[in-house]
């Protein structure tokens, strides 16, 4: 059985000391969760900082700082040493921080796990044009990756809810950034044309949610008015062995570590 977390942490230094000693925080998380792989967005943290923070984890590290200091940055926390690792989308140098690779080896092969994390936009504004390039490249790699290898999952904050079951407010949400008909239209090509398989929608039916982000603000929390934007996209061999999958919403506003909660997921590898 392989364990695969992924959770935007809004900041690592902060999930890191979160709540310590009076409730869990991402340490306690890591500790506890016994995942063989975590992923991570928004680091947003230097390299010798998260490798520091990290080193007594039991965890390898794969880590991808973006160039603009305290913005974005993902990472890949893995038992087993990665054979290899890639940086960024679309040609020339990507500096973003906002896609890694890590090829893991398991015993039927190599598993490739993504982190990524796509911008969130903004209706009429450059970030959204951003948003849209980060997309057209994703879909080329993922293409690519589909071709290349059976066992690959894209994992993190892809800022996009693809259906109205992927978010509380569906109606009063549909010219907002990350609820675009354009938007949903690449998760439509993931999961259609691609091949690619939502895992955790796939393994809880057709409900509403499980959200997995909710606003710092007001009762969205407390209401469960969330957005379910955090993803396990798998490839269809990857997929058909996934057999559990939880969000792992705390137990309270307080006890937040993050405005995302980590979505776990076990593959039968």
């Amino acid at each position: 059985m392989l364990r695969l977390a992924t959770v935007n942490v809004n900041g690592v230094r902060a999930a890191w000391n979160k709540n310590r000693g009076q409730s869990k925080g991402l340490a306690e998380f890591l500790a506890e969760r016994d995942c063989d792989v975590v992923t991570l967005q928004e680091v947003r943290a230097p390299d010798a900082v998260v490798r520091e923070l990290l080193a007594d984890t039991g965890y390898h590290l794969a880590h991808a700082e973006a160039v603009d200091k305290g913005r974005a940055g993902v990472a890949v926390l893995s038992r087993v040493e990665p054979t290899a690792v890639r940086v960024g989308l679309g040609a020339g140098p990507d500096e973003s921080g906002r896609w890694i690779e890590a090829d893991l080896a398991h015993a039927g092969g190599t598993l490739t796990v993504v982190s990524a994390y796509v911008h969130t936009g903004g209706v009429g504004t450059p970030k959204q044009d951003q948003k849209y390039q980060f997309l057209e490249d994703m879909t080329v790699r993922m293409g690519e990756l589909r071709a290349a290898t059976p066992h690959a999952v894209v994992t993190g904050d892809l800022n996009v809810a693809h259906t109205p079951r992927d978010i509380k407010n569906a109606k009063g949400n549909l010219k907002k950034a990350g609820f675009l008909p354009e938007e949903r239209a690449y998760f439509n090509r993931f999961f259609g044309e691609l091949g690619w398989v939502d895992v955790a929608r796939s393994l809880a039916g057709d409900v509403d949610g499980p959200y997995t982000w909710w606003s710092m603000r007001g009762q969205a929390f407390d209401n469960d008015t969330g957005w379910r934007i955090d993803y396990q996209a798998a490839t269809p061999d990857l997929a058909a062995t996934a057999v559990s999958s939880q969000v792992d919403r705390a137990e309270s506003w307080a006890e937040r570590w993050s405005d995302h909660a980590p979505l776990v997921v076990d593959y039968d590898l």
